[in-house]
């Protein structure tokens, strides 16, 4: 018999281990280098998951409780500060405490009334217990970056995501992943191609806040691109996304939604293995 906490704590831990590990990943940090950041690095992620160690598990046992809203969103805020404290200020995984955390809740009730881990089961749970709450709920002061891009372009910021029950996580990431790695491709490649999927269709706040909305289209046609070529399938693969890695470089572009809803990709499919 297994601590489904403990279960649910080490596959989120994984999941933004492997995602900060993954390379090229366009704009974004990784061990080769910082990306299109100049104030974070790969040992301030490291910190930042660190800190967040006990907070999914928790999330879990909170759901596996039918605990409301309220109760999981309090949780999220105590594991922001605590991020920030180990990163010295930094935003690294907002998004990821955010929607890690739901998923985590999720699996917890899903456990505690027999129902299966598979990723379409949590997001249905996540829906049916706390959608409503989640549409209604505004962030907390200071607003972040993503929620003012939300109010000034109209985009679906990551709580009106996990609302509608993860549409891009369920529809793109997650196929992406599932596709890459029936076809052999490494873990490497299968991330990257989960997370270009991801990019392909994403409204991504964080590209709209640093680049706008022309900033914005051209990293989701790149994206296109490279998928329509046939993405990690396709020679030479790794030399064009390194390409348009050192693009978002050099205009400051970096696609953090992407990464986060890959993140939640990588704990949906290590969930599944239960």
């Amino acid at each position: 018999m297994y601590d489904l906490a403990v279960m649910v704590e080490e596959a989120a831990q994984r999941a933004l281990l492997a995602e900060i590990s993954l390379y090229p990943k366009p704009g974004l940090v990784s061990p080769v280098d910082s990306g299109a950041h100049s104030d974070m690095d790969l040992s301030t992620f490291h910190r930042s998951i660190e800190s967040l160690r006990g907070y999914f598990g928790a999330t879990a046992d909170e759901g596996e409780r039918g605990a409301p809203f309220h109760r999981l969103r309090g949780l999220g805020l105590q594991a922001e500060r605590t991020m920030l404290q180990a990163t010295g200020g930094i935003n690294t995984h907002r998004g990821a405490i955010f929607s890690l955390g739901l998923l985590a809740a999720g699996a917890g009730w899903n456990n505690a009334h027999g129902l299966p881990m598979e990723g379409r089961f949590l997001v249905q749970t996540v829906v049916r217990l706390w959608g409503s709450d989640i549409e209604a709920s505004h962030p907390p002061l200071p607003a972040s970056h993503g929620s003012r891009v939300v109010v000034r372009y109209g985009a679906r910021g990551a709580r009106s995501e996990a609302a509608a029950g993860f549409p891009t996580l369920m529809d793109a990431a997650l196929p992406a992943l599932r596709d890459a790695e029936s076809r052999g491709a490494d873990p490497e490649a299968a991330g990257i191609q989960s997370l270009f999927a991801v990019m392909a269709v994403l409204e991504d706040t964080n590209l709209l806040h640093r680049g706008g909305v022309d900033g914005l289209v051209q990293i989701q046609r790149a994206a296109q691109d490279f998928l329509g070529k046939g993405g990690v399938f396709q020679p030479h693969w790794r030399d064009q996304a390194v390409v348009l890695h050192r693009d978002c470089i050099r205009r400051h572009l970096s696609p953090g939604g992407s990464a986060d809803v890959l993140a939640a990709a990588l704990f949906l499919r290590d969930l599944e293995g239960w």
